[in-house]
């Protein structure tokens, strides 16, 4: 065998410095892509968390006001509430309805972080009980 063949036998067996580099390139890519997607499915899950805890805090809240059946009165109340070790702020509007014997209930529950993003907003009708 030939000092050329030699060195052509050798050369086809490996990857170039060029071939290398772009291999390289190409996962450094994928892998801050990929990097990406799981940040992101992260900050999703805790935005899924804090938003199904406001949840519950507004439904507790409304249970509330049907568990101790009294009317409410018109107005705003406003009240914090711990849902899953986080602390929730919720703020309760009670409004007429064109039937005097209901009233709409509406709770909003935020962040005290943040109190003008809501997480949670239910809304419910409440009747009066009559004896």
């Amino acid at each position: 065998m030939h000092w050329a063949e030699s060195k052509y036998v050798m050369r086809c067996k490996g990857f170039t410095l060029l071939e290398t580099l772009v291999a390289l390139a190409v996962i450094a890519i994928a892998m801050g892509a990929a990097l990406r997607s799981t940040y992101l499915a992260i900050d999703t899950i805790g935005d899924l968390k804090a938003r199904s805890a406001a949840a519950w805090v507004a439904q507790n809240v409304i249970n509330e006001i049907q568990a101790t059946q009294l009317f409410p009165e018109f107005g705003t109340r406003n009240g914090k509430a711990t849902q899953g070790l986080q602390t929730f702020q919720w703020r309760q509007d009670v409004t007429p309805t064109q039937n005097t014997s209901f009233r709409r209930v509406e709770v909003s529950v935020s962040l005290p972080e943040d109190p003008e993003h809501h997480l949670a907003r239910q809304v419910s009708y409440v009747a009066r009980k009559t004896n």
